[in-house]
């Protein structure tokens, strides 16, 4: 019955935390977008207002008129509307997915023996050392001399994440140290809100409540880490789907491969941002930021592409692995898991839907077998079963027996 709760538990945190997160990014997004194309007012009663900029736009069969002030208005609007929860209920609900999911399940997901020697309990005590020191270098990087140059500042920032990609894939799973790459930055994103964006933008609208000038400084910070969070959030975003893709993270170089999609995708929204100012430009955008992205990108599935593998003849072998034999390997590694009937604890249904019980059904998924045993070598997952080398080779036997 724990594993059936376990799932709906997954299964509703992981919805909330999808639908919280398109709310923090969406007006995260738009935000941006939309400091970047306002244009000075037309009204000289707007600017002497403290009007700064101003965009109209058209949205649901509505038009609207942004304006944003450069300082406070005379009187202050009696609601003011705040964007900080989407963020925070955001970052609540991934720690919920990843206590259930990889430290609950450290055993299967985040402990690897092939990696490191770490026991569950040290796995993660160490995720949630990465988590905390994380932020706290990070947010030292931009209180310190660093911070006040912001391309030596990206520098240094390029450092800790490449560190942070390396360190942690030499710990955890190729799947478990992907997913707290993204739990760092994430955190990093939500603390940026909850410990400067927010008390800064709290600070402004007190001081113009008592009729000051607000200091600038708290706009200069929360306008520093708003752009470190627009460039962190779709590295964090393909760090969220990265699970269903076992090429990138189960490859030698994983930790690399991470940093080429996270500067891919940094660039991507580079490019985006760009964008939003070309009117500036004349309309014009130049590609480099986007034709890089995809350079690397191309590098990257060229470098990871699984190799041919050798044939193995009837010299080198004495013997044939019949679909008969190869039941007998997934009866003994697999089908504790992928059966109709799972034993093991975790699992109430086969994963993936996936059943490899009858030669009918191993033969059905055999290329998918290949794929995951012997190419990117995730499963068993964790190599829980412990799965021999002597066995993976049996497995491309057989499958190249197969192939016409």
């Amino acid at each position: 019955m724990l594993p059936y709760i376990i799932d709906w538990l997954s299964l509703l945190g992981r919805w909330v935390h999808l639908i919280t997160g398109i709310a923090w990014i969406g007006s995260s997004f738009y935000f941006v977008w939309l400091d970047n194309h306002l244009q000075p007012p037309k009204s000289e009663e707007d600017a002497g207002k403290g009007v700064g900029g101003e965009i109209w736009s058209v949205h649901g069969g509505g038009l609207y008129h942004a304006q944003k002030y450069r300082t406070p208005p005379a009187v202050m609007p009696a609601t003011l509307h705040w964007f900080k929860w989407e963020a925070y209920t955001t970052w609540l609900t991934g720690m919920f997915m990843l206590c259930l999911i990889y430290w609950y399940g450290a055993e299967i997901y985040l402990v690897n023996s092939a990696v490191s020697d770490l026991t569950p309990l040290q796995a993660v005590g160490a995720a949630i050392s990465f988590i905390v020191g994380g932020w706290i270098v990070y947010d030292l990087m931009c209180k310190s001399p660093l911070g006040r140059n912001e391309t030596a500042l990206a520098g240094g920032l390029f450092v800790l994440v490449v560190f942070l990609a390396w360190a942690l894939c030499q710990l955890f799973s190729g799947r478990g140290a992907y997913i707290h790459f993204g739990a760092v930055l994430g955190t990093i994103m939500v603390a940026n809100v909850f410990f400067v964006i927010i008390p800064g933008q709290k600070q402004m609208v007190a001081a113009a409540e008592r009729g000051e000038t607000p200091d600038p400084i708290h706009g200069i910070r929360g306008k520093q880490r708003s752009v470190h969070n627009t460039y962190f959030t779709l590295p964090v975003l393909f760090v969220m789907v990265s699970n269903h893709y076992a090429m990138t993270y189960s490859h030698e170089y994983n930790w690399l491969v991470l940093v080429g999609l996270s500067l891919a995708g940094a660039l991507i929204r580079v490019f985006f941002v760009a964008r939003h100012t070309a009117a500036a430009r004349g309309g014009r955008t130049s590609p480099t930021a986007l034709i890089i992205a995809g350079l690397i990108l191309a590098v990257i599935a060229a470098a990871i592409a699984p190799q041919t593998t050798k044939p193995v003849s009837k010299i080198e072998t004495e013997t044939t692995i019949s679909s008969a034999d190869l039941q007998v390997i997934m009866t003994a590694r697999c089908t504790t898991c992928h059966a109709q009937t799972p034993t093991y604890a975790a699992y109430t249904t086969p994963p993936a839907g996936v059943m490899l019980e009858t030669i009918a059904q191993i033969e059905q998924n055999a290329a998918r077998i290949h794929e995951q045993t012997v190419v990117t070598k995730v499963m068993p997952i964790g190599n829980l079963t412990k799965m021999t080398d002597a066995e993976r080779a049996d497995i491309t036997q057989w499958y190249q027996a197969l192939q016409p």
